[in-house]
């Protein structure tokens, strides 16, 4: 058979790939990436403590293995792909972790597991750590656009579980300075691996919503790296010839995105990361509701809360606290803030006092909204017993481009976080590490902060 001829996008996607570890970020995204590495990190550290966390460090800590890397959860020494799989579960164990709104996926909780399990394996430093992470984020959203998917309600194929793939693969094949060749091989690995159904949001237990999202995405791309790294060879390029990812995938392919603005135009600099530790589409009430200022509840006659109507459906009246913009909002009214604590706490949902204020919340979907630019806007109105309203509209989510957190401000989340599985001296420590991860820091000298003090109790979402 006739070799294949090489696409322009897989010549140059293995090359950007391949050279990655030895090529500077700018300053800025430099930054921007130490903040999103905390901010996974953090997701990873209190995912332990919940369902899906807990059971994916059970369940990868049963199979033993190679020391490689930590498992956070398992607080054990695990062959890297089976460390990736664990902290992946446990950083998309709820809504924690970064999105990326362009790509239809969330970058972080994937690709710092896979880079992170890697860089430990390696003996890395931080700033390869650094750049592996960037890396990635740029190929999993590139691989999403290319893919060209329809709405996410008509969808047939999750961007959630594919483009994560790719970045998590991305990045464990830097670290371990793959060629060229090899990474091709590495992407052909991958792609054969891709997957993800979209019924994810029919789990109650935020449980196999992890393992799609991040865990899936994780394993899969480190063992593609991995594999082609021990000497497995595999096609040379995936995106080509009769049967190619596009034409098992695309929906209206579009092979130029896998590559334009690439080098150049960095991805990780359109994430966002949550001012709040709940669902996305949540962000902008809660943002609303904080801008309301205190409210005496007993004042309060009803509540409006106008959404886009796409995604409403994703967090009306739902059975997980985290969820549920009822819940949520009724808390965040009656507490002047929310940390991940309340958000998290199932109990308080049965609370007399969140139950008659939630009786006054309408939710009312808006067409206006769902096209509206930024994306995810929220209107809050309160009309009180005494005829008078005040009224909020968050136009820009704090967390997004439009509207970034301070380092400051990541850091704050981040302690809240870690603190209470960590302590607070390790939790500081941490941060404090990764802010100046590029220093000539050592990956595997993280593990002492990451000793948990106590040991993950389990909780459900209910």
């Amino acid at each position: 058979m006739d070799a294949q001829p090489l696409s322009e996008e897989i010549t140059r996607l293995s090359a950007m790939i391949a050279g990655a570890i030895d090529r500077p970020l700018p300053d800025d995204v430099a930054r921007k990436t130490r903040l999103h590495v905390l901010d996974s990190m953090a997701a990873i550290i209190s995912g332990t403590a919940l369902a899906a966390g807990v059971q994916g460090a059970r369940f990868a800590a049963s199979t033993g293995g190679l020391e490689e890397a930590l498992a956070v959860g398992a607080r054990a020494l695990l062959p890297a792909a089976q460390a990736a799989f664990a902290n992946a579960m446990a950083a998309h164990a709820d809504e924690t972790d970064d999105s990326h709104l362009a790509g239809r996926c969330h970058p972080g909780c994937a690709i710092l597991p896979a880079a992170l399990a890697v860089a430990e394996r390696q003996d890395a430093d931080g700033t390869a750590l650094l750049r592996a992470v960037a890396l990635g984020y740029d190929i999993a959203v590139r691989v999403n656009l290319a893919l060209g998917f329809s709405s996410p309600a008509k969808a047939r194929h999750s961007t959630h579980s594919i483009g994560p793939a790719f970045g998590a693969a991305a990045a464990a094949a830097a670290l371990l300075r793959l060629d060229q060749r090899q990474v091709r091989h590495m992407l052909s690995y991958s792609a054969q691996q891709a997957s993800g159904i979209p019924f994810w949001n029919r789990d109650p237990y935020h449980v196999e919503k992890a393992f799609d999202f991040a865990a899936m995405p994780a394993r899969n791309g480190t063992l593609a790296a991995l594999m082609v790294a021990s000497g497995f060879t595999g096609v040379e390029d995936p995106f080509v010839g009769q049967h190619n990812l596009f034409a098992a995938f695309a929906e209206r392919a579009n092979p130029r995105a896998l590559v334009d603005g690439l080098g150049t135009h960095f991805e990780i600099m359109r994430a966002s990361i949550k001012k709040w530790c709940v669902g996305s589409p949540i962000q902008a009430v809660l943002d609303a509701i904080m801008a309301l200022g205190p409210q005496d509840p007993h004042a309060i006659a009803s509540i409006t809360i106008t959404m886009p109507d796409d995604r409403i459906h994703i967090v009306d009246d739902r059975s997980m606290p985290d969820v549920c913009v009822q819940h949520l909002a009724a808390v965040a009214l009656l507490d002047g803030t929310l940390n991940f604590a309340a958000a998290h706490d199932v109990a308080r949902m049965r609370d007399p006092a969140i139950l008659a204020l939630r009786a006054k919340i309408i939710l009312v979907p808006s067409a206006e909204l769902t096209v509206a630019v930024p994306a995810r806007q929220a209107i809050v109105a309160l009309s009180f017993i005494d005829g008078s309203v005040r009224l909020h509209h968050a136009r820009a989510v704090r967390g997004t481009p439009e509207n970034p957190m301070t380092a400051q401000e990541v850091e704050a989340k981040a302690f809240d976080l870690m603190s209470p599985l960590l302590g607070s001296p390790r939790a500081t420590r941490l941060i404090a590490a990764l802010r100046s991860m590029d220093d000539g820091m050592r990956v595997r000298s993280l593990r002492e902060c990451l000793e948990l003090n106590a040991l993950p109790k389990e909780h459900d979402h209910g």
